[in-house]
């Protein structure tokens, strides 16, 4: 089992930026795929971002071009930068192993990063 903490969400105004980070005990991210998805009550968990083992990056096409993901290797992080934030990006942020079928790998989530947008 992985287990994974996230940090950094806020409050921010639509337009604005946050920077999502996700660190996973247990095991290197070098050696995953990482995933950050997101919640909404009442919705379930959705994939937005996903970066490869080999360092390819996929996402949702609600947040290409406004969000990137990226990884240190050294300090063990997965990142995501939210730019251009919009109000539908307020969401539980969480990261994962994503499958191939984008269903979470490891059943145990982080308590994950609350980001609200506002208008």
């Amino acid at each position: 089992q992985v287990q994974f903490v996230e940090s950094g969400g806020g409050l921010v105004q639509a337009g604005g930026s946050l920077r999502l980070s996700c660190t996973a005990s247990g095991r290197t991210v070098s050696i995953l795929s990482i995933g950050w998805y997101r919640q909404v009550p009442g919705k379930e968990r959705e994939l937005v971002a996903v970066i490869r083992t080999g360092g390819n990056t996929n996402y949702e096409d609600s947040v290409q071009g406004r969000f990137t993901i990226s990884r240190d290797v050294a300090k063990n992080m997965v990142y995501l930068q939210m730019n251009t934030v919009k109000p539908e990006d307020t969401a539980v942020y969480y990261c994962n192993v994503p499958r191939s079928d984008n269903t979470p790998l490891f059943p145990v989530w982080g308590q994950g990063t609350q980001v609200t947008v506002s208008s």
